[in-house]
């Protein structure tokens, strides 16, 4: 019976633990978590969503401070037009919270920033290629575009001198997205490096409609791989969504897959930057709990708890301190909903916006609960403790439990105390 770790995902000349944690924001992806990762032979991913405002936790940065100050006047207005980033304040936050990420890698694995193109931010194109450029720059193995089609990223690193030297790569749900990926991409000549395919009981935002049951992870990568074979692809894909034990690992990469991502199971761990309450949560839920709503005003769909409470928050939007939303006009669906309900309701100090939330805030906060669908299975991997608490685990226990579990087994924690 084979385990992941007789399988390896191969770079050109280097190998590694074919097992990938997928890049979880707010900073829900830590830097710890993606270093131990890495020292571990696999490869982490920290995130680049509100780069400024992670800055300011990790290292005493003032980058949301200073931007709320210059936007104070504009608060109280609906239009957030005026509301930009300072391009060189952006790439400073994002060299410094990837640079000293890598600064301290250690291990033979690799660490990737996973960036989303749905982060607009009032000016999507130069922010996204200020992000992208400024990661470069930080010496980031490698970047994984993620949360849009991203059929003109590439081209905003083309002039970067690693643009052919980091690992690029490209989340993707079907092998359409690929097929227009690769055709708008073509005149660069430069294939992407990995491929993520991820599937509809991924956590977060999720690249299918509400329709999201109809489709199956395993179908998907078989069809991807069929059509890489056809074209005489050779590139690595990892599967991603639902993948919850060793075994089902295991089943994906015997069926041609180069590699797995995960990340629900690294949610309780220590180095996850969740908050222990919420950690608690997590655990705690059970598989009715877990629900897909359409309140992210990117458009997705997005998989949560349906205890999470930025559903039905009304909190004012926080686009002067954060704004990373606001599309190329300025405008967000939460705003536009924000003002529906005040309008419909002056008499109340705070109004409840059922169909949209503030995503910025909430996330900033850890009070947007987005999970995988496993979710629910989260207590049969840890101890409950007599206080009624579960125990959290290490990375590493997750890690090998991933690399070396047969049999659908799940190694539990040795029990504290």
């Amino acid at each position: 019976m084979k385990r992941v770790d007789d399988f390896r995902l191969r770079f050109g000349n280097n190998e590694y633990v074919p097992i990938m944690v997928g890049g979880m924001g707010v900073d829900i992806s830590t830097s710890e978590l993606a270093l131990e990762t890495a020292r571990l032979g696999g490869i982490g991913h920290i995130s680049d969503a509100m780069v400024e405002d992670v800055s300011d936790r990790r290292f005493d940065t003032s980058f949301v401070k200073d931007k709320t100050k210059l936007y104070k006047f504009n608060i109280n207005n609906s239009d957030k037009s005026v509301v930009q980033f300072d391009l060189e304040r952006l790439a400073e936050a994002q060299r410094l919270h990837i640079g000293k990420t890598m600064e301290a890698k250690q291990g033979p694995g690799l660490i990737f920033v996973n960036c989303m193109e749905k982060l607009t931010m009032n000016g999507p194109r130069e922010t996204l290629r200020t992000r992208l450029n400024a990661a470069l720059d930080a010496g980031i193995d490698g970047i994984t575009l993620s949360a849009g089609l991203h059929f003109g990223s590439f081209a905003l690193m083309a002039d970067h001198p690693r643009f052919r030297e980091a690992k690029l790569g490209i989340i993707v749900s079907s092998v359409r997205a690929l097929q227009i990926f690769l055709r708008k991409n073509a005149k660069l000549d430069r294939l992407p490096d990995f491929i993520i395919v991820e599937g509809p009981l991924a956590g977060g935002h999720l690249g299918f409609g509400m329709d999201w049951a109809d489709y199956d992870l395993m179908t998907i990568t078989r069809e991807l791989l069929a059509y890489l074979k056809t074209e005489n692809l050779d590139i690595p894909l990892i599967a991603a969504g639902g993948i919850f034990t060793g075994s089902d690992a295991v089943s994906f990469l015997e069926a041609g897959a180069a590699g797995v991502q995960v990340a629900t199971r690294f949610t309780i761990t220590n180095e996850c930057g969740l908050p222990a309450k919420v950690k608690q949560e997590y655990i705690r839920a059970t598989e009715d709990d877990i629900i897909v709503n359409g309140v992210s005003p990117t458009g997705y769909p997005m998989r949560m708890l349906k205890s999470t409470p930025a559903i039905g928050a009304g909190i004012r939007p926080g686009c002067e301190s954060y704004g990373y939303l606001l599309d190329a006009t300025g405008n967000c669906a939460y705003i536009n909903s924000y003002n529906r309900e005040v309008a419909a309701h002056p008499e109340l100090k705070v109004v409840s916006v059922m169909d949209k939330t503030c995503l910025c805030t909430h996330m900033r906060n850890f009070n947007c609960w987005t999970c995988g669908h496993y979710t629910y299975r989260l207590k049969d991997t840890t101890h409950k403790k007599a206080d009624g608490e579960y125990q959290l685990l290490t990375a590493e226990h997750v890690f090998k439990d991933y690399q070396f579990s047969v049999d659908n087994q799940i190694a539990l924690p040795e029990k504290e105390g």
